[in-house]
């Protein structure tokens, strides 16, 4: 029906619907297998599709072709609590997941997504504790320690750090018999990993990933912080982390974002530059660190530290915090919304941010700030009237400013959302030609005919 397939032609950014020929529903690595192989044999263009939540067009058959709904292969594979990993399906949801490791003293700790978001997904909120877990992704597949690849072309299903059964890829071991875990560490010929992992969808199906668990804490802590300026709140954040205060989340809102998120949700918070500090550790570290952060919030003139140590008092805080996105579309009701992301050397986010904030204002548009910036990366959710080719002109060009502002600081065009159709003129000014025409080069090699979700990144 021509509803199901302009559900699967577009993800939640501005780009124009781009409906596939078809949508499938694959269930099993073979049948991937089966219909890859259908497909590269006619030379029909294949575009993965996990929740259609990305930010950059990457679900949008923007050459037809078939759309590949992963969402049913939800399966956990394998768990090892000794190995800390789990190996899942890319249908399988954060929520799914963490639901299933209830009980174990095991969590996969992702902020904002998780595994099964469309490609451009996001690394999520906890990278300040635990480093960046993954890049924008094919299948949503974040904290990958390892894949399992359908690629191109007659070849068969193959894997890195991923694993394998006792009679080929993707083949159950026997019952009774253990499978080996993939190990943290690997210095075996390239990090093929990394590279499907952040391809975007664009070298082949991940069917399966070995993704890496993480010890629960014994307790945790969540405060929110006001401050005078947009400047004092981001400094807060360089400050903390300069004195190595061991925090789990940092998220920075501007007065504009609190609120829309205040109205939206409910909460009394103060139309004031804000910071979202958790704390994860034992009971007597947490009483340390809650102390730390008061006082590098006082010296930067922040208040309003009440620290929330019950569940349901701290869901309160982050449910406000993930419905940024809604919370800011309510600005202007009948509008659409655009979120574009950039991530700056910690160093020179204070100056980039209070830069982009007066952009935004010179620029006369409606854009709250958020951001992960506990690793320099931040949003603007720009809310406009997409029916005022003057206003969507002036979004563009605010991107576009944004994005190249951040590489003069040294960042990136794209910390989380991906390339996907809309960032391709700035990933050649990031990488310079030459890095470019290496990833066409690897694109060619993988995908002779530019088959997979062609016309995104390159």
């Amino acid at each position: 029906a021509m509803a199901v397939r302009e559900q699967h032609g577009h993800d939640e950014s501005m780009h124009t619907c781009a409906p596939p020929d078809a949508v499938v529903w694959p269930q099993a690595v073979g049948q991937v297998q089966e219909l890859a192989a259908l497909c590269y044999r006619c030379r029909v263009p294949m575009v993965p599709f996990g929740t259609g939540t990305g930010l950059e067009g990457g679900v949008n058959a923007v050459q037809g072709g078939v759309c590949f709904d992963l969402s049913r292969m939800d399966a956990i594979a394998e768990l090892s609590l000794e190995d800390f990993s789990v190996a899942v399906e890319p249908g399988v949801t954060r929520k799914a997941l963490n639901s299933h490791l209830r009980g174990t003293g095991l969590w996969f700790p992702v902020g904002t997504v998780g595994v099964g978001a469309a490609p451009g997904g996001a690394r999520g909120m906890r990278v300040a504790e635990l480093g960046v877990l993954g890049t924008p992704v094919g299948l949503g597949m974040l904290g990958a320690l390892g894949v399992l690849v359908v690629p191109m072309g007659p070849r068969v299903p193959w894997s890195q750090g991923c694993r394998r059964g006792a009679h080929g890829v993707g083949v159950p071991w026997p019952q009774g018999t253990h499978s080996p875990a993939p190990c943290r560490k690997r210095a075996a010929g390239y990090d093929l990993t990394s590279l499907f992992v952040g391809s975007e969808g664009t070298l082949g199906f991940l069917t399966q990933a070995t993704l890496r668990l993480h010890p629960l804490p014994e307790a945790v802590a969540v405060t929110t912080a006001t401050f005078p300026s947009v400047r004092a709140a981001v400094a807060c954040t360089v400050q903390v982390l300069q004195a190595a205060v061991p925090v789990a989340r940092i998220e920075f809102l501007d007065e504009v974002m609190v609120g829309a998120c205040s109205r939206f949700s409910g909460l009394e918070l103060p139309a004031a530059a804000t910071l979202l500090l958790e704390l994860h550790g034992s009971r007597h570290s947490l009483a340390e660190q809650q102390r730390q952060a008061e006082e590098i919030v006082q010296l930067n003139g922040g208040s309003g530290l009440a620290w929330a140590e019950e569940p349901e008092e701290r869901g309160r805080l982050w449910a406000m915090r993930h419905s940024a996105w809604y919370a800011a579309l309510a600005l202007r009701p009948g509008c659409q919304g655009y979120s574009t992301d950039v991530c700056v050397p910690i160093s020179r986010l204070p100056d980039v941010v209070v830069e982009t904030k007066q952009d935004l204002q010179d620029s006369g548009l409606t854009g709250p700030m958020v951001g992960h910036v506990g690793d320099g990366n931040f949003h603007c959710l720009l809310i406009f009237d997409a029916q005022d080719p003057a206003e969507a002109q002036r979004v563009h060009t605010f991107t576009q400013r944004l994005g190249r502002r951040a590489l003069a600081a040294g960042g990136t065009c794209t910390g989380e959302h991906g390339v996907g159709l809309g960032k391709r003129a700035l990933l050649l000014e990031e990488l310079g030609q030459e890095g470019l025409d290496t990833l066409c080069r690897i694109k060619a090699a993988l995908d002779p005919h530019n088959l997979m979700n062609p016309g995104k990144v390159l």
